[in-house]
């Protein structure tokens, strides 16, 4: 394309982008914290060609600013500007992968571990409190990250019935935050599983001299039977195509008169794939499930004993956990580039300015096999 044509479409695709942006009160070099600078047009034809993964990856690279990224996302997503750009080539790839194959196979369940939660403890030492807990706090009587961490254990403790001597599955436990926890505060026998490395490293030393058995084991291999189960922020890995394997396996791990709890963000409509820029960057195999998707997985399996949706408290969430991170950055910026702390930013704010704007939301399901006999009690404080 020679410079005249180039100049053409960039100017097409800048006045395409300031109405699309006026329509969420968000001006182009405005002076508002959430208004958009650009430092490159090329900024504009990534955008109308590829979508988010344009609109990602030229901040990135830095051909744009915004001083309050989670408000520019917020406001961005409350217009629902994402849905006037559906269609871009970004998208197919992730779309032919998710609609024609299994991305989440058995073969391919240590990817996510690879690709993401081994990119260094430091990093996720500095971002979240010492519970280590990478899932939704729960605010209500909080104050700080470290307490909603700590309410939201206990409460799905509480919500379980968990007691002393009792045998619990811990489904993608991480850093052994919650084993450390159940294990510790109500006397629990976990089995911790986790498909990265560097979280069960830490988890076994987080979890030394408690009743835990941590486990670099994928979900589909696990064996014996359960008191309890809990798959916390788990869900999001298995894959539409996968989630009535993974509610029969759960179902079969179950004792006959057990509890599972299973906490997930969730999506609003029934998807089949994730947002080209986060599958390439942040989570790869990944996918928010919906309230039907979830309905059909678990049919003849369990009954939903009780749903509790506090999405509004990842957003607190995920700003703390960026006000750490921003805080210890400069211990941090020798190990990792500037891109990746952009790319990183992104992540962060993209995802509160979603949870805002109540576009994607955080559910506490509670399932039992045959029905809790008389009811089930329902906890949510």
């Amino acid at each position: 394309m020679n410079t005249a044509s180039s100049s053409v479409f960039s100017n097409i695709a800048q006045k395409w982008a300031a109405r699309l942006l006026d329509r969420a009160g968000i001006k182009i070099n405005g002076s508002n914290p959430w208004d958009i600078k650009v430092y490159d047009d090329a900024a504009y034809w990534r955008v109308l060609r590829n979508g988010s993964l344009g609109l990602g990856e030229s901040y990135m690279d830095g051909l744009w600013e915004v001083e309050a990224l989670d408000q520019f996302f917020y406001k961005l997503l409350s217009a629902r500007l994402d849905e006037a750009v559906k269609i871009n080539l970004g998208m197919i790839p992730n779309w032919i992968l998710s609609r024609f194959f299994n991305p989440q196979k058995k073969s391919r369940a240590f990817i996510i571990g690879e690709k993401h939660y081994d990119i260094g403890n430091d990093l996720y030492e500095a971002m979240l409190d010492s519970t280590m807990n990478y899932s939704c706090g729960f605010w209500k009587n909080a104050k700080t990250i470290e307490e909603a961490q700590l309410a939201k254990m206990d409460l799905i403790c509480r919500k379980i019935g968990l007691e002393k001597g009792q045998t619990l599955l811990d489904i993608g436990g991480g850093w052994g935050g919650f084993a450390n926890f159940a294990a510790k505060r109500y006397g629990a026998k976990v089995v911790m599983l986790t498909v990265s490395r560097q979280q069960a490293e830490l988890a076994k030393i987080r979890c030394h001299g408690l009743d835990v058995d941590v486990r670099l084991q994928d979900y589909r291999d696990i064996g014996g039977k359960f008191d309890r189960i809990v798959c916390i922020g788990m869900l999001e890995h298995v894959g539409v195509k996968n989630y009535r394997r993974f509610m029969e396996i759960a179902a079969k791990r179950l004792k006959n008169d057990g509890l599972f709890l299973l906490q997930t963000i969730g999506n609003n409509i029934s998807a089949y794939g994730t947002d080209p820029w986060v599958a390439k960057y942040i989570f790869p195999n990944s996918m928010i499930p919906s309230i039907k998707q979830i309905g059909q997985a678990i049919e003849n399996l369990f009954i939903a004993e009780d749903w509790h949706n506090f999405g509004a408290d990842y957003d607190k969430t995920l700003m703390a956990w960026f006000k750490n991170l921003n805080n210890a950055w400069q211990s941090l910026e020798k190990k990792y580039s500037q891109r990746f702390w952009r790319m990183w930013k992104y992540y962060l704010m993209s995802c509160a300015g979603n949870f805002r704007a109540r576009r994607i939301q955080l559910w506490q399901i509670v399932l039992s096999k045959f029905g809790v006999p008389g009811g089930y009690q329902r906890i949510c404080e």
